[in-house]
């Protein structure tokens, strides 16, 4: 809009925006973090092997506050929220969640302890496309939401607030260190770890936890190999937004919400937590399996109606 002629209102030229955005995959992609929780939070930064460091490894980001990092083109890694962090004047502590075991606010090469949600991107992928997911593979400890400055990439993310709905046995600290745990993480069993006999996608199915984190934000991964519904891809983009703690609706510097709409989360309500400690020990009756099969066919139908919307 204001660009079909290279002109804006007022007769002012736009060339260079144009410019900017067909050379800016070559030149480096923006990535600018948000935070819209009500504290602070300190942004983990990981470079894959054979990427470069960014300019940091991680940094304290107040409430409200913005700030953004520059990658170089080909460049992959992650990046996550630590939350109830507690560091010194010389920047020496550690961290509630998401830690990754520097004792400092930079992470130097350090990953993010689980539960933490996680954003990961690949730039300049297969077909010169960026490839990007957030994950709740690693569980879960805040919402974030993931966009693209260029029309038709999808935003990806998850709006729900997991700690609120996570079942007791997978729940991790509380108040600021509160996060939701993996079901690989709280059992460690190779059907949840995807690990072993059950180390490929045609073993490694979703269970019944993943299922549970799937219907509340289809558009993560919930799982090892949750890639059809999970992960995205962008061409000809130079920006990317993060948001830590976004509201509902979106993001307030969201332009693309009529165009590109949430999935609407599934609400499961669940009137205890015990069934699904029955199920992880498989110790199951007839009231336990209903329970599970209702909250599979829920997550079943969330995820096709995710697909719908993406594609």
């Amino acid at each position: 809009m204001g660009e079909q002629n290279g002109t804006q209102p007022g007769g002012l030229r736009t060339w260079g925006n144009v410019w900017r955005r067909r050379v800016g995959a070559a030149a480096g992609i923006t990535f600018t973090f948000t935070n819209l929780c009500g504290g602070t939070v300190w942004p983990g930064v990981l470079a894959n092997s054979g990427s470069s460091a960014l300019q940091t490894t991680g940094f304290a980001l107040g409430a409200g506050e913005t700030r953004s990092l520059t990658a170089p083109a080909g460049w992959s890694g992650r990046f996550w929220a630590r939350t109830g962090c507690a560091f010194d004047a010389s920047g020496k502590g550690a961290c509630a969640t998401g830690d990754c075991g520097s004792g400092e606010v930079e992470c130097r090469g350090g990953g993010a302890a689980p539960p933490a949600t996680l954003a990961e991107f690949t730039l300049g992928g297969s077909g010169g496309k960026d490839y990007y997911d957030v994950s709740l593979v690693d569980g879960y400890n805040l919402p974030m939401v993931v966009e693209a400055a260029a029309p038709g990439c999808p935003t990806t993310g998850c709006l729900v607030d997991l700690n609120e709905r996570c079942p007791a046995e997978l729940r991790a600290g509380q108040g600021a260190a509160q996060a939701c745990r993996s079901a690989c993480e709280a059992f460690g069993r190779p059907e949840y770890c995807c690990s072993g006999q059950f180390g490929n996608p045609d073993t490694c199915r979703p269970s019944v936890y993943s299922q549970m984190f799937k219907s509340a934000c289809p558009r993560s991964y919930s799982y090892a190999y949750d890639d059809a519904t999970s992960t995205f891809t962008c061409a000809g983009t130079d920006y990317y937004s993060i948001t830590f703690c976004p509201p509902r609706t979106g993001t307030p510097n969201s332009q693309k919400a009529s165009r590109d709409p949430w999935p609407r989360p599934n609400d499961v309500q669940l009137e205890g937590d015990s069934w699904l400690a029955s199920l992880a020990a498989g110790e199951t009756d007839g009231a336990t399996s209903a329970a599970a099969a209702s909250l599979l066919l829920q997550a079943a139908l969330a995820a096709a109606a995710a697909m719908a919307l993406l594609y």
